[in-house]
C-alpha cells in the first residue's frame, strides 16, 4: 500500500484518502475545527495547515509542495512518498496566529460554559495558543438566540466553523440553518419564521466544537467533569443506535450518540436523545403492592413474590393456563428468565409479546438515500428496542416445550384470555407511556394478574400483584435491532427505590418454585452463557452479541519524569 509520513510517523492510506483521515486513523494530534467524517470538506478554519513536501519526480529529492505554501490537511488527498508536518515552526506559526483571531472576539466566559471541559477552542488555545492576548480594543458582542424548542445558539461564542449549517443542508436536509453578514459581523442564524425543529436537530449540539450551540434540557445543569459515561443502546426505537448515557449521582443528565458506522454513524435522534425523562418521572412505581380485600396495600418485596407465586399456582391447580407477555422493551435477558419462571410453574403456558408501536414509516437521512448507502442514516418507525430478540428467545422456549416454537402476538393474547383457557397471567410493560388497551383492560377480568411496569397506569391499579421494574439505563442485558443486529449494553444509574429488573423477579419467582439450580442474582452475561447452554437456538447470544468497544485515554497535562 502507499505510504505518507506525518510528524515522523509512517502511515499507510488508501487512495483517495485525506491527510487529516490518515492522520486521524493513526491517532496522530492534527488541530482541527471545521471537518467532520459526516460533513463535505470546507477548510475554513484553518487551523490544520501543514507544511507539506513530495519527492521530486526528476531528483526524487523532497521538495516543498506546491511552491511551499502550508496546505489545508482536510482536504489535501494523500500521495505516496508524501511527508507532512503539522510541527514544524511555520506550521505552528500558523496554528498560533489562528488561534489568535478566533479568541479576538470570542468571551471569556469559560467559568460560566456549559461547553467548558469538552471544548476544542480551550483544548487548542492550551496546546496551540500564545498563552497571552494582544487585543485591546472593544470585543464584537453579537445576542443570544433562541433557534429551537432544545436548542440556544450563544452567537458571540461561534468560530464560525459551518459544522451545523451543513448538518442541517446535508445531513437532515432541512436546511434551517444559514450564514447571515460577513466579517466580523458574520454569524450563525435561522432563516426567518424557521425554527431548528427537525427530527435530528439536537445533533448540531454534538458538532459544535465550541459552546455556541447548547441542549436547553442540560443548560447549567451540570459540570462535565463531574459527569460519569457508560456505553447503552437506544431503549426506545428498533434502531439499535449507539449512546453514551451521562449520569453522576444516580442521576441521568443527557443522551449523545456513540459512533457505530454499521448502526446510526455520527448521530441519534431527538425522539432518542429527549426520551429518556420517565426514568426519573414522579410517576415511577416504587414498592411492590398487592389485593387485600381488594385494595392495594404495599408489601415486602418476599411477601410480594410469594403472593404471585401462589396465586399462579393455584390458577394452574384449578385446571387453567397462566400466559406471560413479554414486552418488546425488556432485553433478551429478561425474556428468557420470564418464559422459564412461567414455564416453571405452568408447562404449557401461553407465550406471547407485548404490543409493537410503530408511528409511520421508516425514514433514510439524508433524504433521497437508501437504507444501505455508506453514510445513510435510518430512522425505524418501530418504537421498541427488542421485539425480535423477544420473539427469538420466546421462540427457543416454546420449541423446547413441545409447542412448535409458537410465539404469540398481542393480539392474539387478548382472544386467548377472552377465550376463557387462561386463568392467570403475568403481564411486563416498562414502556415510556401508558399503553394497555381498554381491550387488555377488559380480558384481564376475572384473571389473576401480575403486572411487572415501571410507571403508574390504570393496568397496574388493576394487578392483584404489582411488582415494580427497572427500566434498561438500570439494567444490563441484550436488544436486537430491525437489521437483527445484537447489541448488549450495561447498567448505567442504579436500579429505582423499590424496583427490581424483570429478569432479578424471574428468579425470585423460580427459586419461590423451588427451582434452588437458578442463580440468586442476576447478571446478563451470564444469562447469555445460559440460555445458550440451555437451547442451541440462542446460541447467538453468545457469539453473535457485539459488546460496547470503548476506549478511554487520559493525557497528564504535566510530563512526569523518571528520576
Amino acid at each position: 500500500m502507499p505510504k505518507i509520513t506525518i510528524n515522523g510517523r509512517v502511515c499507510e492510506f488508501k487512495p483517495g484518502q485525506l491527510i487529516l483521515q490518515v492522520a486521524n486513523e493513526a491517532t496522530i494530534d492534527v488541530p482541527q475545527y471545521c471537518y467532520h467524517d459526516g460533513l463535505s470538506v470546507v477548510a475554513s478554519c484553518r487551523i490544520c495547515l501543514a507544511e507539506v513536501w513530495m519527492p521530486d519526480p526528476k531528483s526524487g529529492k523532497l521538495a516543498p509542495y506546491m511552491g511551499g505554501k502550508l496546505m489545508p490537511t482536510c482536504q489535501t488527498a494523500c500521495m505516496d512518498g508524501m511527508v507532512v508536518y503539522t510541527d514544524s515552526p511555520k506550521a505552528v506559526a500558523n496554528q498560533k496566529a489562528v488561534m489568535e483571531y478566533l479568541l479576538i472576539n470570542h468571551p471569556l466566559d469559560c467559568p460560566v460554559c456549559d461547553q467548558a471541559g469538552e471544548c476544542y477552542l480551550q483544548d487548542y488555545s492550551y496546546e496551540y495558543g500564545r498563552g497571552q492576548s494582544r487585543f485591546e480594543e472593544t470585543k464584537v458582542k453579537n445576542p443570544k438566540k433562541d433557534v429551537g424548542p432544545n436548542i440556544y445558539l450563544y452567537s458571540d461564542r461561534c468560530i464560525m466553523c459551518t459544522r451545523c449549517v451543513r448538518f442541517t443542508r446535508e445531513v437532515s436536509g432541512s436546511g434551517e440553518l444559514c450564514v447571515s453578514g460577513r466579517g466580523n459581523r458574520e454569524e450563525i442564524d435561522v432563516f426567518p419564521g424557521l425554527a431548528l425543529d427537525n427530527e435530528l436537530a439536537g445533533n448540531v449540539v454534538d458538532l459544535c466544537p465550541v459552546g455556541a450551540l447548547l441542549d436547553k434540557d442540560f443548560l447549567f445543569a451540570q459540570r462535565v467533569w463531574f459527569l460519569k459515561e457508560t456505553p447503552s443502546i437506544d431503549g426506545l426505537t428498533a434502531s439499535g443506535d449507539n449512546i453514551s448515557i451521562h449520569h453522576n449521582d444516580g442521576k441521568i443528565y443527557r443522551f449523545k450518540p456513540r459512533t457505530n458506522m454499521s448502526v446510526n454513524k455520527w448521530w441519534i435522534t431527538d425522539e432518542v436523545r429527549f426520551g429518556w425523562r420517565f426514568v426519573h418521572s414522579d410517576q415511577r412505581l416504587s414498592g411492590p403492592t398487592r389485593k387485600q380485600f381488594g385494595t392495594a396495600v404495599l408489601a415486602e418485596w418476599p411477601r410480594a413474590i410469594s403472593e404471585a407465586h401462589s396465586g399462579l399456582r393455584h390458577v394452574v391447580a384449578a385446571g387453567k393456563r397462566i400466559a406471560v407477555m413479554v414486552s418488546p422493551m425488556l432485553s433478551c435477558e429478561d425474556a428468557y428468565w420470564l418464559g422459564r419462571a412461567a414455564q416453571a410453574i405452568d408447562p404449557k403456558a401461553f407465550l406471547a409479546v407485548g404490543p409493537v408501536p410503530t408511528q409511520g414509516t421508516d425514514k433514510v437521512f439524508p433524504p433521497g438515500a437508501k437504507a444501505d448507502d455508506a453514510k445513510a442514516f435510518v430512522v425505524s418507525a418501530e418504537k421498541a428496542p427488542n421485539a425480535r430478540g423477544v420473539r427469538r428467545v420466546l421462540g427457543a422456549l416454546s420449541k423446547a416445550s413441545a409447542h412448535n416454537g409458537y410465539v404469540a402476538s398481542f393480539e392474539q393474547l387478548i382472544a386467548q384470555l377472552r377465550s376463557g383457557e387462561i386463568g392467570g397471567v403475568i403481564i411486563t410493560g416498562n414502556y415510556p407511556t401508558a399503553w394497555a388497551t381498554r381491550e387488555l383492560m377488559d380480558a384481564l377480568s376475572g384473571k389473576f394478574v401480575v403486572v411487572l411496569d415501571t410507571l403508574t397506569s390504570e393496568l397496574a391499579t388493576r394487578a392483584d400483584v404489582l411488582l415494580p421494574s427497572a427500566t434498561w439505563c438500570e439494567k444490563a442485558g441484550t436488544f436486537e435491532n430491525w437489521r437483527g443486529m445484537l447489541q448488549a449494553f450495561e447498567a448505567a444509574t442504579p436500579v429505582h427505590e423499590g424496583a427490581r429488573p424483570e429478569a432479578q423477579i424471574a428468579l425470585d419467582l423460580l427459586r419461590a418454585d423451588g427451582r434452588a439450580d437458578v442463580p440468586a442474582l442476576f447478571n446478563a452475561a451470564d444469562t447469555r452463557r445460559h440460555a445458550a447452554g440451555s437451547l442451541p437456538e440462542l446460541s447467538p447470544l453468545v457469539s453473535d452479541v457485539r459488546t460496547p468497544s470503548v476506549s478511554v485515554e487520559q493525557n497528564a497535562d504535566m510530563e512526569v519524569v523518571e528520576l
